[in-house]
């Protein structure tokens, strides 16, 4: 009886072993293909530029925000070597019942002067690639890799940022030129500081297949 039941069991754990190696094999065989059909569905094949994104640096969304000053500066700063560098800078306004179109707090921050020629995007979502222009601006000049900055980091950034790595764009954070107000959710308090370093920490750590995420101080950005 014993040794019947021995043979059984080990015919068992062969059976076993044999069905996790299929399952192994053909887990690892759709993983493959699943990466390489997220790949083939990039749209960006054959661009190789690099663009400077501006977000929202306006009036009423900065007027009261997280090192203001510092954040505006190192913008300007970034904005002026991508420009020696020949590289595009591409500028997004929001714009909503409380900040129309031409108002004052609509308008960029006067420390920011956007060049002749620089596209500007109006934009009413979060992400500046919502039914926008935007894509094509990009489109139209090779550009596969962001260089995020601006205002707000836990609306309108956050938002552009998983916005463009899910259309396939490579994407660096600024890490200390894009800001916030403090705010609060459901009775809990949320400084700037800690929702500007969630999403630092987001995008240093997170991963996605055939995509490039990660977030660097505006002074080791180079064009």
């Amino acid at each position: 009886m014993k040794r019947e039941y021995a043979s059984a069991l080990t015919s068992k754990l062969t059976r076993l072993k044999l069905a996790d190696r299929l399952l192994s094999g053909a887990w690892k065989s759709w993983l493959s293909v699943a990466r390489r059909s997220v790949r083939r569905m990039s749209k960006l094949t054959g661009r190789d530029r690099t663009a400077l994104l501006v977000v929202d640096v306006q009036n009423d969304v900065v007027g009261a925000a997280w090192h203001r000053d510092e954040v505006v500066g190192r913008i300007g700063d970034l904005v002026q070597r991508a420009r020696a560098a020949d590289t595009p800078v591409v500028w997004v306004q929001h714009n909503d019942g409380d900040m129309q179109i031409g108002s004052p707090g609509w308008q960029i921050v006067e420390d920011l002067v956007p060049a002749d020629g620089e596209p500007r995007i109006d934009k009413q979502y979060g992400d500046s690639f919502a039914d926008t222009d935007l894509e094509s601006v990009f489109e139209e000049q090779n550009v596969a890799h962001v260089v995020l900055c601006g205002a707000q980091t836990d609306a309108c950034i956050t938002a552009t940022l998983y916005g463009a790595v899910h259309r396939g764009y490579d994407v660096t954070l600024v890490e200390d030129a894009h800001t916030t107000d403090d705010t609060e959710f459901q009775g809990q308090a949320l400084p700037a500081n800690l929702l500007v370093g969630h999403l630092v920490r987001a995008a240093t750590y997170s991963q996605l297949p055939g995509i490039t995420l990660t977030a660097t101080p505006a002074a080791s950005i180079v064009w």
